[in-house]
C-alpha cells in the first residue's frame, strides 16, 4: 500500500467510520524474528495500549506512547507503519494488551471504547483502534489449537498463532455478515427490532453468511428468514469491520417483491415499513431509536433518507 485509504475510489456508502485507515500493515515485516527487539530499541516506535477493549484517548486522538515508556511485554502485536500525510508518518506502531487500564498512563476518564469514540477519530487512529481491537479479541478467544487442544503461541508479529505440538498455524478470524437496506415499490424502508433489543430500537436487517453461500444468496435468505419478505436485485453498497468481536459487515440494498411482513419471533420481534417522513417523525418524537453514527446501518439508513435523520426530509425526491 502506498497511499491512504481515504484517497482510493470508494463504493456508494463512501468512507465509513470503522473502515478508515492511514496505516500500512507492513505484512512482510511481521516475519522478522528480531522484530520487537528492533522496535523497542527505536525511539521512533509508538505503542498503543488496550485494556478490556478500552484505549487511552485525549480529546479526539488516541494517546500513543514512545516505546521507551512502555516495557516490552511477552506478546506484543505489530500494527504497521503510519502512511505519508498522516500524523507521525513513517513511524511504526505496536499494540500492547493489558488486563486492566493503567491510570498512570491516562486518567480514568480517558480510557474509552471504540464504539464511543470511533466517529471522532481521524483515519490513522480509527484504523489503529479497529485493527488493535480485532486482533486482541482474537488472541483472547483462540488460545489453544483447534486440532489437538495444545496451547498455541503468537508468531509473525502477533498475526499468527502456532501450535508447538502439531506445527499447525492459525490465523485471525473474521466472520462475514450481510446487512440490507430493503425498499419496496413505493421506496419505503424496512426496519426491524431484534428480540434482544428494547422494543423501540430499530435497524436494518442483518445476518451471518453461511458456509458455501454467496453474499447475494445470504441477503435473500436472511431477509426471508427474519421478516418473511422475498427480495431481489441485491446490490453492494460498502463494507465496514465490526470487531465486536470479529465480524465484517457487508452492506447491500435490495428490492422487496411484496410488503406483508412476518417477523420470525426468534431473532426479530417487530418489522415495520417507513416512509421518510414517518421515520423522521418517529425519531424526532422519541418513538423509536435507530443505529448509532458509528455503524454501517446508520450510513445505509441515511443514504436512503437523503441526509442526517435530524433534518426534515425533502417533500419531493427523484
Amino acid at each position: 500500500m502506498t497511499e491512504p485509504l481515504r484517497s482510493l475510489v470508494l463504493p456508494p456508502l463512501g468512507s465509513l467510520p470503522l473502515s478508515r485507515s492511514d496505516t500500512d500493515r507492513d505484512g512482510l515485516r511481521r516475519q522478522d524474528p528480531d522484530l520487537f527487539d528492533t522496535l523497542w530499541s527505536s525511539p521512533e516506535t509508538l505503542v498503543l495500549v488496550l485494556a478490556g477493549g478500552l484505549a487511552p484517548v485525549t480529546g479526539t486522538r488516541l494517546k500513543l506512547f514512545p516505546s521507551g515508556e512502555i516495557p516490552q511485554p511477552a506478546n506484543p502485536i505489530y500494527l504497521g507503519r503510519v502512511l505519508p500525510g498522516a500524523a507521525d508518518a513513517g513511524r511504526q506502531v505496536v499494540l500492547v494488551v493489558r488486563d486492566e487500564p493503567d491510570f498512570t498512563l491516562a486518567a480514568e476518564g480517558e480510557w474509552v471504547g471504540l464504539r464511543e469514540v470511533a466517529a471522532a477519530l481521524d483515519p490513522r487512529d480509527a484504523g489503529l483502534f479497529v485493527a488493535g481491537s480485532a486482533v486482541a479479541n482474537w488472541h483472547a478467544t483462540h488460545t489453544h489449537c483447534p486440532r489437538c487442544g495444545y496451547p498455541t503461541i503468537p508468531v509473525d508479529g502477533g498475526w499468527v498463532r502456532r501450535c508447538p505440538r502439531d506445527g499447525s498455524q492459525h490465523f485471525p478470524r473474521t466472520d462475514p455478515a450481510i446487512i440490507v437496506a430493503i425498499v419496496d415499490e413505493d421506496d419505503r424502508l424496512l426496519l426491524g427490532s431484534a428480540v434482544t433489543w428494547p422494543e423501540n430500537r430499530f435497524s436494518t436487517l442483518a445476518g451471518f453468511v453461511e458456509p458455501g453461500e454467496s453474499l447475494e444468496a445470504a441477503v435473500v435468505r436472511e431477509v426471508a428468514e427474519e421478516s418473511g419478505i422475498e427480495v431481489h436485485s441485491p446490490r453492494y453498497l460498502g463494507s465496514q469491520p465490526w470487531p465486536f468481536p470479529a465480524s465484517i459487515m457487508l452492506g447491500f440494498t435490495a428490492v422487496a417483491a411484496g410488503t406483508a411482513v412476518v417477523p420470525d419471533g426468534v431473532e426479530i420481534q417487530t418489522v415495520r415499513w417507513f416512509t421518510r417522513r414517518e421515520l423522521f417523525e418517529a425519531v424526532r418524537d422519541g418513538d423509536i431509536t435507530v443505529a448509532g453514527s458509528v455503524s454501517i446501518a446508520r450510513a445505509m439508513i441515511e443514504r436512503w433518507y437523503g441526509g442526517p435523520l435530524d433534518e426534515e426530509p425533502a417533500e419531493v425526491r427523484p
